[in-house]
């Protein structure tokens, strides 16, 4: 291990950070581990030493990494709860001058929490808005996913309820990326189950724990992944879906080409017939084209 990095097992070897006094006023974005917290970074900690102000989601898992460190900067809560009401203050603190860190529970804040309305705002205040990059669950379960990184497309949390999560995914489905998406341990067997629905059978994984200490990527396909976790149960952790592109096949079924396969299917079959013939053909999912050719149907 080298010697100039601090070791959080061991307090007693924490000589750094050192707050920078030449840090400039804004508002700075700072990442923070999403699990192992020699993931920090050093100009992370520099500015987090070097603030006036640490804004946190919840101050005391901010406590834990600010204290592993010896850190000693005031911190305030900023979360869903007292954000519209302690934001205009804030916004005068900066415009006053003043050098203010905002970081969220793990990973990097404005991902998929309300933080953006305080970078808005500041830009709006003509006040700078410094990023200080860093840990992510996204990326890093892109990166372990084994799956296209050329384009990708985070889509956040997934509905919690069943029927808004169909079509959540559906919005999706004809997006050429890899799809990234959070989910609870309670719902993933269900959420991979109505991706397989909606995407077929693509290549996906499921990254859970990253940089813990029971870190796992599982790859597969989405009935596979899905059936795993229907019959292991739920898992624990912070989980990251990650869902491949659509395959150069079904990229090649435009809306007017499969509107013409269903329609000379269905003058032979049955509809449930037609979408399992045209879903063999183009690889998209069966129960898409049976709802297109319904629809189809309906205006014959």
């Amino acid at each position: 291990m080298r010697s100039d990095i601090p070791d959080p097992r061991r307090q007693d070897a924490i000589s750094w950070p050192k707050p920078d006094p030449s840090l400039a006023p804004g508002l700075y974005i700072v990442s923070t581990p999403i699990g192992n917290l020699r993931d920090i970074t050093f100009r992370a900690l520099d500015v987090l030493a070097g603030a006036d102000l640490i804004l946190a989601e919840d101050t005391r898992i901010t406590r834990r990494l600010l204290e592993t460190y010896g850190v000693t900067t005031t911190m305030r809560a900023y979360h869903d709860h007292n954000a519209a009401e302690i934001r205009p203050e804030i916004i005068a603190q900066l415009e006053g001058g003043a050098r203010i860190a905002q970081v969220s529970d793990a990973g990097t804040p404005l991902v998929s929490d309300p933080g953006f309305k305080l970078a808005r705002d500041a830009i709006d205040a003509g006040i700078g808005v410094i990023p200080i990059p860093g840990a992510s669950a996204a990326l890093a379960g892109l990166a372990a996913a084994g799956l296209p990184t050329d384009a990708f497309l985070f889509a956040g949390f997934t509905p919690p309820k069943s029927g808004k999560r169909a079509a959540f995914f559906e919005t999706f489905a004809r997006v050429p990326a890899t799809l990234i998406f959070y989910e609870s341990g309670p719902r993933l067997a269900d959420s991979l189950a109505a991706m397989a629905d909606v995407f077929g059978p693509r290549p996906a994984a499921v990254a859970r724990e990253l940089t813990k200490r029971f870190e796992e990527t599982v790859r597969g396909d989405l009935p596979d992944l899905a059936a795993r976790y229907a019959e292991s149960g739920a898992p624990k952790g912070e989980i990251v879906v990650l869902v491949g592109p659509p395959s150069e096949a079904e990229a090649e079924w435009d809306d007017a080409r499969i509107d013409t396969a269903l329609k000379e299917a269905m003058e032979a079959d049955s509809v449930k017939d037609a979408a399992a013939a045209v879903a063999k053909a183009s690889g998209l999912p069966r129960r898409d084209l049976y709802q297109r050719a319904l629809a189809l149907k309906s205006r014959a």
